[in-house]
């Protein structure tokens, strides 16, 4: 499992803790310093809600986004775009928002 991360978050270091309080092992990913893991890019544009519309990146996106294409394209230059925190295991991810969701996915 893997979960995207960012320590500047508080939903986002409530997610950790949940998950290290049950004994989980995950990855931790700071994908503010390490970027989006190519292969997850197809997972996460799957998920409504994962684009960060608020944050002025989004307003200096030189195109639409409106299709999963889009999305990669938009997190794949502007990771910060990323809503956080995200668990992935087994080629699924769920939004930690509220954080106690990531355990859907154990």
């Amino acid at each position: 499992m893997r979960l995207y991360h960012n320590p500047r978050c508080s939903k986002s270091r409530q997610a950790v803790k949940l998950l290290s309080d049950k004994g989980v092992s995950f990855q931790e990913h700071r994908y503010l310093e390490e970027g989006i893991m190519e292969e997850d890019l197809p997972i996460l544009a799957s998920l409504t809600g994962i684009i960060r519309k608020q944050e002025k990146e989004f307003k200096e996106l030189d195109f639409a986004v409106n299709s999963p294409n889009d999305i990669i394209k938009a997190l794949r230059s502007r990771p910060k775009l990323l809503e956080r925190p995200v668990l992935i295991k087994d080629d699924k991810a769920i939004i930690g928002r509220p954080p106690e969701d990531i355990l859907q996915l154990l």
